[in-house]
C-alpha cells in the first residue's frame, strides 16, 4: 500500500517506435522554427490563447509540486508603459554603467540597446514572479524548495506552448526587476524572474544570422 495519497495513471501514452520518431521529428522541426523577436505587431490576441498556454506552464514539474510561481498579464497600455519607463531606465543604466565590455561584446551580434519599444507594442508583457515561499489551505507558510529551477521548467513549457500557438515571444530581463513588483501590486516575496514579451511579429521583423550549438557540442552519451 502507498503511504500517500495516489491514483492509478491512466493517461499514458506509449507510440511504436517509428511513430515515437515522428512524433519527436516533427516536434523539433517545429520548435527549431522558433525565434527570439523584438520587433512587435500591435495585433490584438484573444485572451483565451493566452490562458490556455499558462495552464500549459501550469503542467511544469515542480519541488515538492509547490507550485512555486505567478504569471502576471498584462495588457493595458497605461500599465505597459510604465513598465517600459522603468525597465529603459536599468537598461541605460546597464549599457552606460555596469556592463563589461566583455559582455557588451557579447550581445553586439544581437543588436540589443537601452530602446524597448517591443515593451508597449506587443499586446501582452507577462511577468513571471518566483515565489519563495507560499500559504497553505489552512494559513500556514510552506517554504518553496528549488523555485529557480521550477519557474525556469515553467516558463520553458510556456514559451513553448505559445509558439505551438503561432506567437513570438521574448525574454526580457532588465536587472534588477524590482519595479515590476511595484508596478504590478506583487509582494516582496516574490522576485520578478523575467519578463515575457508576447504577440505577432512584425511584417517586417528580422532576427540575427546566430547558429545553435550542434549536438555535439552541448551533450555527451555514457554509455559503460
Amino acid at each position: 500500500m502507498k503511504s500517500y495519497p495516489s491514483i492509478p495513471l491512466s493517461n499514458y501514452r506509449e507510440y511504436p517506435l517509428e511513430e515515437m520518431r515522428a512524433r519527436l521529428r516533427e516536434f523539433y522541426e517545429d520548435i527549431d522554427r522558433r525565434r527570439t523577436v523584438r520587433e512587435f505587431s500591435d495585433r490584438p490576441v484573444p485572451r483565451d490563447i493566452i490562458e490556455t498556454a499558462l495552464k500549459a506552464a501550469n503542467t511544469a514539474p515542480s519541488g515538492a509540486n509547490l507550485q512555486p510561481w505567478h504569471f502576471a498579464v498584462v495588457s493595458g497600455p497605461k500599465t505597459k508603459k510604465a513598465i517600459r519607463i522603468a525597465a529603459e531606465a536599468e537598461e541605460r543604466e546597464f549599457y552606460e554603467h555596469r556592463a563589461s565590455e566583455e559582455w557588451l561584446a557579447a550581445l553586439a551580434p544581437l543588436g540589443t540597446d537601452e530602446n524597448k519599444p517591443f515593451l508597449e507594442t506587443a499586446p501582452y508583457l507577462i511577468a513571471v514572479f518566483l515565489q519563495k515561499f507560499g500559504n497553505l489551505p489552512d494559513g500556514r507558510k510552506v517554504k518553496h524548495y528549488y523555485p529557480s529551477e521550477s519557474t525556469g521548467l515553467a516558463t520553458g513549457l510556456l514559451i513553448t506552448a505559445l509558439h505551438k500557438a503561432g506567437l513570438a515571444t521574448l525574454t526580457h530581463t532588465p536587472s534588477p526587476m524590482k519595479f515590476l513588483n511595484e508596478i504590478l501590486g506583487r509582494p516582496k516575496s516574490e522576485r520578478p524572474f523575467l519578463l515575457l514579451v508576447v504577440g505577432y511579429p512584425a511584417a517586417d521583423a528580422v532576427v540575427p544570422d546566430i547558429q545553435r550549438k550542434s549536438l555535439d557540442q552541448y551533450a555527451s552519451f555514457i554509455e559503460d
